[in-house]
């Protein structure tokens, strides 16, 4: 399988896109650490998948979370090959309205929880020659109004992303990143209380439909996680549906 024997762990990795990406990977071969604050869907997730996972219940902003995630990857399957950057949390509103603690809540989730777990896991994907998945935004590249803290966070994940590529590369780490856009319980709520909104930004998607977690984005990170991207890094990869693109 195009994973097997491979360790990964992905932050938020128990629902949504992280869920999704959680059963991807192991139905490829892979064993998870799942890191998660969601302990329902953290128990979801281990009956579902049974040994080949390991579900954390943690907050990724604390550096605490990144040592036990990794000690969890190396004690229970005997190493780490991979690290998925996927969690984040946020609250919207327009700038002038933002306050320090959204401010914090952003950058704690997304840009320190992706610096920590890099830090924590590098002694191993430097062991393995293995492979950092990180999560940017479209939000962040065309400037959506009342994104400012999301994607001011995920703009530096980008940043950092693009530094860290080159120079991990003489370990042979990849580095990469994605931007997704997908149809997750968040955006199908978010769809029903802003429909006008919702249908603006459904019209500029050219694959006319927001991705499904686990069809669309989840095989992508496979792929980057794969011995079948082994030259790629420092890359930014949409899985839009065409919605933005890079140039």
């Amino acid at each position: 399988m195009q994973l097997e024997n491979r360790t990964v762990i992905v932050t938020g990795g128990a629902a949504g896109i992280g869920g999704a990406i959680s059963r991807v990977l192991v139905r490829r071969g892979a064993k998870v650490v799942a890191v998660d604050i969601d302990a329902q869907a953290g128990a979801e997730l281990e009956t579902e998948l049974g040994d080949d996972v390991a579900f954390i219940q943690a907050d990724v902003g604390l550096w605490e979370t990144a040592e036990l995630a990794v000690d969890a990857a190396v004690r229970r399957f005997g190493g780490l090959s991979g690290l998925v950057n996927n969690a984040h949390a946020s609250r919207q509103a327009a700038f002038a309205d933002l306050t320090q603690e959204m401010w914090d809540l952003s950058f704690s989730t997304g840009f320190v929880a992706t610096r920590n777990f890099m830090l924590a896991a590098h002694p191993h994907l430097a062991e393995s020659g293995g492979s950092v998945v990180n999560f940017g935004s479209g939000a962040a590249l065309v400037g959506q109004p009342t994104q400012a803290a999301y994607a001011a966070a995920k703009e530096a994940v980008r940043g950092l992303s693009r530094v860290v590529a080159n120079e991990w590369a003489q370990e042979d780490i990849r580095v990469n990143v994605v931007c997704p856009m997908a149809m997750t319980a968040g955006v199908s709520e978010w769809s029903k209380a802003a429909p006008e909104l919702y249908q603006q930004s459904l019209a500029k998607v050219p694959l006319g439909r927001f991705g499904d977690p686990e069809t669309d984005v989840a095989p992508i990170v496979a792929f980057l996680l794969s011995d079948d991207a082994k030259y790629m890094t420092g890359q930014t990869l949409m899985a839009d549906g065409g919605a933005n693109k890079l140039y």
